[in-house]
């Protein structure tokens, strides 16, 4: 398997407690059918100990030009893969 094609590698920080996601993620989670009607996340293939983890990382988005959590930035269509604390970004502009 080759390398996967992407714009950016962004390093993947983190932030003691917990962030808050913007209420359009929220809704766009919901919509997909990766967060319940009272908020909580269901994403495929992420176990609930990785997934507290995520809830406190947060990584400076190439795209947005803004630090976002790293959950909005999993759920991005620009998102490729997370390797060794990084993302591979393919850095499209969003809609």
């Amino acid at each position: 398997m080759g390398e996967l094609e992407h714009k950016f590698e962004v390093e993947i920080g983190e932030k003691e407690g917990k962030q808050k996601l913007p209420d359009d993620v929220k809704e766009e989670l919901k919509a997909s059918g990766m967060m319940d009607e009272k908020g909580k996340l269901k994403l495929k293939g992420v176990s609930p100990k990785m997934l507290k983890k995520m809830k406190q990382e947060f990584v400076a988005c190439p795209v947005l030009k803004e630090d976002i959590q790293f959950i909005q930035c999993f759920v991005c269509p620009n998102f490729q893969s997370r390797v060794m604390g990084k993302v591979l970004c393919k850095g499209d502009p969003l809609k």
